[in-house]
């Protein structure tokens, strides 16, 4: 069967819709001729073997999608996204959300290739009260992980990995968007979270959308908002979820009497469980340890920045190693799928020009992010 020309045309012109681009920006980024690219997004012209390739490469999708006749794409999720929330992502986030998916259908197959797929976590709840499935999804994940009911998972990306989403941290524009839910058509469930937030509110950012995982993948696609309006039952819950995963209510009924606390023993409380005081505050009240009035007070406190401390940004780094890997954090790089790649590399699976796609690198810049991450670019 032959590539169906009106199909793929039509794949293009959405991609380039939803990154709000011009032909002529894609022509330019590409070196595929204006009217050549116009003449192929019509549906007029078959496109050569190398300009499938280079197209797949800018709009960061399998080049297998482009030449089959498949309609299921991962943009139609993302078109569910746009036309809801389409105002709040600027055409620097909408690529950001395109190379998101992509590390996340990047992952999965790697994953799948090296026989390392997580156990997705499945969770039926019982009963109308939204905020009680939070809080009983959040002891069952913290059941099937191993933890006791006072344990505190430090963490929460690895966790969330564990149960078979795809976590990637990446910084937007907006920074009223803490995060986002898609569920992938090849990849499955994958949450963004918005690196622009403060460290340890990326950690709840995080269990959030994990929540959302868990109850709200029929609903496609989603954004959570820092300063969310109205009251969507929803994120009630993926706030209770994240509030009982990280400060779990067994742990909080054990500390010493909160009601005593003052302002710097409430933010070394907070520091110690690598959460903000404004969620510390929330939980504290919400398990009637503390008054409304000194959770409100405990909440307008703030730990210091230099004292926080971020799971993926590893103590012993030298100044000049963290600021590169915090960049390539910024980018989505965590170290789970950074080594994922040159594990990858290693068995064979991925050559090395696969490998610097995969990396969002070019080649020369390959044996500088080994040296970083303590690999080598020799394949078995």
């Amino acid at each position: 069967m032959g590539i169906n020309l009106s199909m793929l045309g039509a794949k293009l012109g959405k991609y380039r819709d939803q990154l709000q681009e011009t032909i002529a920006e894609v022509a330019a980024a590409t070196g595929i001729e204006p009217a050549r690219l116009a003449s192929i997004e019509a549906g007029n012209l078959e496109p050569t073997g190398d300009e499938v390739l280079i197209l797949a490469d800018y709009f960061q999708c399998d080049f297998k999608f482009f030449i089959s006749n498949e309609r299921v794409a991962p943009f139609e999720q993302t078109e569910t996204l746009y036309r809801a929330h389409g105002q709040d992502f600027t055409k620097s986030d909408r690529r950001a959300v395109q190379e998101f998916l992509y590390l996340c259908e990047t992952e999965a197959f790697l994953l799948s290739e090296l026989g390392r797929s997580g156990t997705e976590f499945v969770f039926s709840p019982t009963g109308n009260f939204m905020k009680a499935h939070g809080e009983e999804a959040a002891r069952a994940l913290r059941v099937a992980h191993g933890y006791s009911d006072r344990e505190v998972p430090r963490d929460v990306y690895a966790e969330i990995r564990r149960a078979g989403v795809h976590l990637f941290r990446r910084r937007l524009g907006n920074s009223n968007i803490s995060g986002l839910f898609i569920k992938h058509p090849v990849a499955g469930k994958c949450a963004l979270v918005n690196y622009s937030e403060d460290i340890y509110r990326q950690r709840f950012s995080a269990a959030h959308e994990m929540a959302h995982a868990i109850f709200d993948a029929d609903q496609v696609a989603s954004v959570t908002y820092e300063r969310p309006t109205g009251g969507d039952l929803r994120e009630v819950r993926a706030n209770r979820f994240a509030s009982c995963f990280i400060m779990p209510p067994a742990f909080l009924a054990g500390l010493p009497s909160p009601r005593q606390w003052t302002d710097a023993v409430a933010i070394e409380w907070a520091n110690k469980l690598r959460v903000s005081c404004h969620a510390l505050g929330i939980a504290l009240r919400a398990a009637n340890l503390i008054s409304e009035e000194r959770s409100q007070q405990i909440q307008r406190l703030r730990v210091p920045r230099d004292a926080k401390l971020d799971p993926e940004l590893q103590e012993g780094l030298s100044a000049a190693q963290r600021e590169r890997k915090a960049h390539l954090l910024q980018l989505g790089l965590s170290d789970f799928y950074v080594g994922l790649c040159f594990d990858a590399l290693k068995e064979g699976v991925i050559s090395v020009g696969r490998l610097s796609e995969a990396l969002l690198s070019s080649r020369a810049e390959l044996a500088s992010l080994a040296s970083l991450y303590g690999r080598s670019l020799n394949a078995t």
